[in-house]
């Protein structure tokens, strides 16, 4: 599918939203660590995919979205996913032109870098202590990479045919 066509702006939208809602499933207690980061996954997939389509504004817009639904302070999130795809612009050059493997690689050093920051966020505006837990959702995340590309590359193979 053309990332140029009004239909397409609606298939991203539709998907990140879709990420969204999974981001904010609730989960059992203790299930919640092993959740991967949908929402910053699914974009910086648009992001490396059709960056001149998705940047940074739309971090923000799906950052303040989940701050309002999680109810953190506001621009928390806003703040980390734009981080989030304002590193994915600086490193599009090259993502590319990496295979599968060292892409995951790279998607657990981003995600593992938004991750840290919004651990350092969190204790700046309140009482919470940090672990190494926390990159456990961007070692998902990366181990998810492969499979997410290869079934949306497959998914727009199909709708461009159709």
């Amino acid at each position: 599918m053309a990332t140029s066509s009004p239909a397409s702006l609606l298939w991203i939208w539709l998907t990140l939203l879709l990420a969204l809602c999974l981001q904010v499933m609730p989960l059992a207690d203790g299930w919640q660590i092993w959740r991967p980061d949908w929402l910053g996954l699914m974009l910086i997939y648009w992001c490396m995919k059709a960056p001149l389509r998705v940047g940074v504004v739309h971090g923000f817009v799906l950052g303040i979205l989940l701050d309002l639904i999680e109810g953190v302070t506001l621009g928390q999130n806003a703040l980390i996913f734009s981080l989030l795809a304002f590193l994915c612009a600086l490193v599009y050059p090259r993502f590319r032109a990496y295979s599968l493997l060292q892409q995951a690689v790279l998607i657990f050093v981003l995600l593992g870098t938004v991750q840290l920051a919004e651990q350092w966020l969190r204790t700046l505006l309140g009482p919470f202590s940090i672990h190494l837990s926390f990159l456990l959702p961007s070692l998902i995340g990366a181990v998810l990479w492969p499979w997410l590309t290869t079934l949306f590359e497959a998914l727009g193979r199909r709708m461009a045919r159709d």
